[in-house]
């Protein structure tokens, strides 16, 4: 979930601790304190005041040292800041119940104890299937790490290792290849592990500033734009998903490979070795410069199969940089961007109707994704609530075994010739356009018609999703749909359903309204409405080119009233004609719709489409 929707969700008390750390970031003259500054100019009160788009955005310039500030917890020997952030950073552990959240905790603490009693008589026992030289590193880290925590005990201080013995130990781990598994769990070999208080630890947490708790909803909340940063201090690349994606692109003989290298099971089915070298921590820099070649592979032929990886397999042509290092920061970049993208591939209405035909094709998939995602509802097939985990379309086809994939799209009449998934996320992207087909109807809230045409949809959510198509049609005329000018221009009283920028400082308003019955009529309740946010725009020296109230249809009354308003360039737009236009525009020569058409009190589709054709 995005930052800017859970400041929205919580209370000020909740959200203190966070902007206390924001605020104390600010006083320390950030690098990017300029933009900031001019964030917080709007303001009086200074960052308790502004609003949670702007919060999100100051967070975003102050990263860097929001990161710095984490990495000097990491000082402290027992925070077991480690272990936390590796359970509140994997995917779908960004929205957690309270009692979820202590359950994932105890199992985290209980298999590591498990491990770490595994370690110790691995390093001691003859039996041990660790090689010699891995035994040696293990024993080095560990020696070093031992020296480091103790010799403050010697000196009768508190044990702690400080932030130059700690940056010596985390390049000694490197050099020495050891994955982040292996330095956890080393660490803990050395360091007490004890299960702290579920209360304790989320209060720890909060204070900290990584994550929300509402007590209310007794749940835990950790921002997207958080666990990306928490990923970079525990030196994750990449997403587990993304991950998972690479690693399923790789011969079963380089995963032996590389679990070999890592002493894992390869008894283990091929995704099951998978989802050890994922837990394992190895570097996703690691994984690509060394370990899925050859042995005694040179650098040109390494640069090749990473090319084919991605070209063939992840469908990224063209990667960029010369050298292996520069093309391995590009496929990150690349990850980092489709993560940070709210486009979900699809439309949501196509995401959902997915999973509703994946639910019936695959029934155990609810299960494996609850299991995969550590999700703790039942039912969880619902993109609304997967996007909220930010688990995208592609996500959950990446899970799904290739028999499995083709079975699902056999049942469903889905294209087979080319690879599986792309084809699968094609033939869903369609549902947008079946929405816009069925424009009028849900403009008229006609339920049983749009039940018939093959749409599913709640009477409660007609009046939004009309309001979002005729964005989308907007959007596709070439206009330019500035959601977050608008926002910032809303008040609590005054909210415009749609806002075009068309620069200057001059825009277009334009209001949606749907209707069961036949004829709009209600002409005195929407005039008070539009005359509050042109008085709005006018008060931020906002030219109004003109305002448009798109509806199914209108009243002789409505239309007559209208014509006699002398205070607003409104013009009325039947869904219907809007719909003609848009289809009249795509044919034509038109970048950008030419607004100067829009001169009616009723728009004159027919003088618009004779207009576009010409």
């Amino acid at each position: 979930m995005k930052l800017e929707k859970i400041l929205d969700k919580l209370g000020s008390l909740e959200k203190n601790s966070f902007i206390k750390i924001i605020d104390h970031i600010i006083s320390k003259n950030p690098k990017n304190l300029k933009e900031i500054e001019k964030i917080l100019s709007s303001s009086d009160k200074g960052l308790k005041s502004v609003d949670s788009l702007n919060i999100s955005n100051i967070f975003s310039l102050t990263s860097e040292e929001f990161t710095e500030y984490v990495v000097c917890e990491f000082q402290e020997a027992n925070s077991q800041l480690d272990i936390l952030i590796d359970i509140i950073i994997r995917d779908g552990n960004c929205i957690m119940k309270q009692d979820w959240f202590s359950r994932l905790y105890e199992t985290e603490i209980k298999n590591l104890k498990g491990k770490i009693k595994s370690l110790n008589w691995e390093l001691e026992s003859e039996k041990s299937e660790l090689s010699e030289s891995k035994k040696r590193d293990y024993r080095i880290y560990k020696a070093c790490l031992a020296t480091a925590y103790s010799n403050d005990i010697i000196n009768n201080r508190e044990a702690k290792i400080t932030s130059d013995e700690l940056s010596i130990i985390l390049t000694l781990s490197k050099q020495l290849g050891l994955s982040q598994e292996d330095v956890k769990l080393i660490n803990y070999t050395i360091l007490p592990v004890k299960k702290a208080e579920i209360q304790e630890v989320i209060n720890n947490l909060k204070n900290l500033g990584v994550v929300f708790f509402s007590k209310k909803e007794n749940t835990l909340y950790v921002a997207d734009e958080m666990v990306r940063l928490l990923r970079k201090v525990r030196k994750k690349e990449v997403a587990e998903k993304f991950y998972r994606r690479t690693l399923k692109l790789l011969r079963e003989p380089i995963i032996n490979q590389i679990a070999k290298e890592h002493n894992i099971d390869r008894k283990l089915s091929n995704s099951q070795k998978i989802e050890q070298i994922i837990k394992e921590g190895i570097s996703f820099t690691d994984l690509l410069s060394s370990e899925i070649y050859k042995p005694g592979i040179t650098l040109t032929e390494k640069k090749k199969t990473l090319n084919e990886l991605c070209e063939k397999g992840l469908n990224i042509p063209n990667l960029k940089g010369s050298t292996l290092e520069d093309k391995i920061n590009s496929l990150i970049e690349h990850f980092e961007d489709v993560e940070k993208d709210e486009k979900v591939g699809i439309s949501i209405d196509g995401f959902d109707k997915m999973l509703a035909e994946l639910n019936v094709s695959l029934p155990k998939l609810n299960k494996d994704l609850k299991e995969q995602f550590e999700l703790q509802d039942e039912y969880v097939m619902n993109a609304d609530f997967l996007l909220d985990y930010n688990i995208k379309p592609r996500d959950i086809l990446d899970l799904i075994t290739k028999p499995e994939l083709s079975k699902f799209i056999k049942d469903n009449g889905i294209k087979q010739r080319g690879d599986d998934i792309l084809n699968i996320l094609e033939h869903y992207k369609d549902v947008e356009n079946l929405y816009l087909e069925n424009y009028e109807n849900v403009g008229y809230r006609n339920l049983n018609l749009l039940k018939e045409n093959g749409i599913s949809v709640k009477e409660s959510e007609l009046g939004l999703k009309f309001e979002e198509l005729t964005k989308i049609i907007f959007k596709s005329l070439g206009f330019i749909v500035d959601d977050k000018f608008k926002n910032q221009l809303n008040t609590q009283k005054d909210m415009m359903d749609i806002l075009l920028n068309l620069g200057n400082n001059e825009i277009i308003i334009v209001e949606c309204k749907t209707i069961k019955e036949k004829g709009y009529n209600k002409f005195s309740t929407v005039s008070r409405q539009l005359k509050s946010y042109q008085n709005l725009a006018l008060k931020n020296n906002l030219r109004i080119v003109k305002i448009l109230l798109v509806a199914p249809e209108f009243s002789d009354d409505f239309i007559y009233d209208c014509e006699m308003d002398t205070e607003m360039n409104l013009s009325l737009l039947k869904a219907s004609s809007l719909s003609k236009i848009f289809e009249a525009f795509k044919e034509s020569k038109y970048q950008e719709f030419p607004h100067v058409l829009f001169r009616d009190i009723v728009i004159n589709e027919e003088r618009i489409i004779k207009a576009l054709t010409k």
